[in-house]
């Protein structure tokens, strides 16, 4: 099952390439501007997200998909990575897997000459762990 952590990231990845989410009840279509601001996802990415998984909004898919947001937040799915360009795609755990990857209509993608898309990273947190790191084995050398 993909878990809501799983889904919000596979939308944060798509947004920053440009993929739009496109609202069920109206022509409406969610692309926030910044989707990552420092460590964590920016209030524009979690306004859309709360939009998204709202009741009120209908059925929500990303652009250039045919499985809706909540049917991706069922047990019937799971994130994996898209064998063509890694980034994550959903697959049926039972069934037929989904019809397309979001990198189908994406021209000149895979690019891996730009910087992919990311999560959010705590540098803080970053630093510690290779302090950490650097502590450990200046200990294991010393003793």
């Amino acid at each position: 099952m993909a878990s809501q952590k799983e889904v919000k990231r596979y939308l944060a990845y798509w947004f920053q390439l440009g993929k739009k989410v496109i609202v069920g009840n109206s022509a409406e279509a969610l692309l926030p501007e910044y989707v990552i601001v420092g460590d964590r996802y920016s209030d524009e990415f979690e306004e859309c997200w709360r939009k998204i998984t709202s009741q009120n909004s209908g059925d929500c898919h990303l652009e250039g998909t045919h499985e809706t947001i909540a049917e991706l937040l069922t047990p019937n799915w799971e994130m994996f990575p898209c064998a063509r360009c890694t980034m994550p795609v959903p697959v049926r755990n039972v069934g037929m897997p989904a019809e397309l990857c979001p990198c189908n209509d994406l021209s000149g993608w895979p690019n891996m000459e730009v910087p992919l898309p990311r999560n959010p990273v705590s540098s803080q947190g970053q630093l510690k762990t290779i302090r950490d790191r650097l502590l450990e084995n200046e200990h294991s050398s010393n003793g």
